[in-house]
Parts: C-alpha cells; sequence; structure tokens
C-alpha cells in the first residue's frame, strides 16, 4: 500500500507531497521509475517532481506554488502509475538478467 504525506512548507511557502509506493522487487520499482520519469512536469515553473528508487520503492515527491497545479500533476502522475501497474501485472514478473 503507497504511503502519502502533505504538508506546506512555511519557509518557501511552497505546497510538498511525498508518496511512496511498494513493489515486489527493487527490479519492478526500477521499471516503474524508468517508465515514468520520462514525463518531465508540462510547465516551466510552479512546480517540481523528483523520483527515486530505494530497495523496492518507489519514491515521489512535488513541489508547488499553487494547490491546482499540484493536483493536476499528481492525478496525471497516478494515471500513469496505474497504466505502468497494470502492464507489469499483465504480463508477469521480469524475468531476471
Amino acid at each position: 500500500m503507497a504511503s502519502t504525506d502533505g504538508e506546506r512548507n512555511h519557509e518557501t511557502g511552497q505546497l510538498e507531497l511525498s508518496l511512496d509506493v511498494p513493489f515486489p522487487s527493487p527490479r519492478e520499482a526500477a521499471i516503474a521509475l524508468r517508465s515514468l520519469a520520462p514525463d518531465r512536469e508540462p510547465r516551466k515553473g510552479g512546480i517540481s517532481k523528483h523520483l527515486a528508487v530505494t530497495g523496492s520503492t518507489l519514491s515521489v515527491r512535488w513541489r508547488a506554488d499553487e494547490a491546482r497545479i499540484l493536483r493536476v500533476s499528481v492525478n496525471s502522475f497516478l494515471d500513469h502509475l496505474t497504466l505502468v501497474m497494470e502492464t507489469m501485472e499483465m504480463f508477469g514478473p521480469p524475468a531476471a538478467q
């Protein structure tokens, strides 16, 4: 089950959201990272997104100036994450290299 943490940074005034998504294995987390990392934010300013993998957990951190921008980015990311997870489930666990 994924965990989230959201708050406003009182120093910068930006909204911050963290999402940790556990995967069955580090390899599947890395596949998800490679699938999702190319999707850059369409706006040049107002939001940033950072993705990383630690063990079998994919971590995503957002910072945004406005709640609306953050909501749109998170919703889009979750749609893409759902597609990646459904695809991995359909094709089964990745083959060992």
